[in-house]
């Protein structure tokens, strides 16, 4: 098994890289920063410098992986079609070879809410509606897909149970990027994840729950 990770030097990204590494799991980091990437990611992984807008850059790195994680994601900037160029065509981008290239499972971070069209978010640069049309991509690609929707994302990791629902059903809270990192791990292992959309939050009062009680929604 090799992981292809996109957004690996990301504060979501470089957890899943530390995740899959702890797992024994080979992976293949997509990097824009090669010296950035050599100081904030684990060891030994492989890496490529590309660029989701730039497919060229990186397709024969993903020819060679049988597992694509995309956990990228644009920053506020001036440029108001960010969140389209990176959120939106870019995933396309990955998930178009992903599909050439035969990739058995498509694992793909987005955010809750993205079903929310008037949602506060989308008065900037319609973030959430971007999500929402790549994942709508991936959905109709024909690929093995999981689509982790995560709540507000907190850098700081916390002891509270992870809540897992499905589409649509969770539409608050917070969850720390370690956790996110997690569950999209741990979804590689259970076939119950396939094609399926989870939505993720920790709740102090939640159950506490295995990862199979988890992925059973």
């Amino acid at each position: 098994m090799k992981v292809f990770v996109a957004g690996a030097t990301g504060q979501t990204g470089k957890r899943i890289v530390s995740e899959l590494v702890k797992k024994n799991i080979s992976v293949c980091a997509l990097v824009r920063d090669e010296n950035k990437a050599k100081e904030i990611l684990p060891f030994p992984i492989d890496f490529v410098v590309g660029d989701v807008l730039n497919p060229d850059s990186f397709s024969s790195a993903i020819a060679e992986c049988n597992i694509v994680i995309c956990a990228t994601g644009a920053t506020p900037s001036l440029d108001p079609t960010a969140f389209y160029k990176v959120d939106y065509e870019g995933s396309k981008n990955l998930i178009d070879l992903a599909k050439k290239h035969n990739i058995n499972r498509f694992i793909f971070v987005t955010s809750l809410c993205v079903s929310k069209f008037f949602h506060p978010l989308n008065l900037f640069g319609l973030v959430l509606f971007w999500k929402k049309q790549a994942e709508k991509y991936l959905i109709d690609s024909g690929l093995n897909y999981t689509i982790v929707r995560p709540a507000g994302l907190k850098n700081e990791d916390n002891q509270y149970p992870l809540v897992v629902g499905s589409a649509d059903t969770i539409f608050e809270g917070s969850i720390p990027r370690l956790k996110v990192a997690q569950v999209c791990v741990e979804s590689i292992f259970y076939p119950s994840t396939n094609n399926r959309i989870l939505e993720i939050v920790t709740q102090e009062n939640g159950e506490v729950k295995n990862w199979p009680e988890l992925f059973a929604i």
